[in-house]
């Protein structure tokens, strides 16, 4: 389902069972680290790189596990705004399986685990 951006989602009852089968996801946090040290999702397949950091060196600050174009990439933010603008920017540099986490971790946090927090 694309949102305002036309950028592709993913609802976060599909991610939680992604994770939950251990399918190969890489979810690339994008939210900037004082966020982060308040709210976090607790999995090793969260990788960290704040929006203030891509802005200002664009790919070189991607983790390397999310480097990989064809691996499979959600993006997550606080609501799912500047996570759209990511995911478009990814698919238009390359990325073949990137989508958006609808609502952010805040719909997470809302629907799959309150424990995760809200901010």
């Amino acid at each position: 389902m694309p949102n305002f951006y036309g950028a592709p989602e993913i609802t976060v009852s599909q991610l939680a069972e992604k994770l939950r089968n251990g399918d190969d996801v890489r979810v690339l946090d994008i939210r900037e680290m004082d966020e982060i040290d308040r709210v976090y999702l607790d999995s090793p397949k969260v990788y960290i790189a704040p929006l203030s950091e891509l802005a200002v060196h664009r790919l070189g600050r991607l983790p390397d596990e999310v480097r990989e174009r064809s691996a499979e990439v959600v993006v997550m933010c606080h609501h799912g705004i500047r996570s759209a603008q990511v995911t478009m920017w990814l698919l238009a540099e390359g990325w073949e399986n990137v989508t958006s986490l609808a609502g952010g971790i805040d719909a997470y946090a809302r629907e799959i685990d309150p424990e995760v927090g809200f901010y």
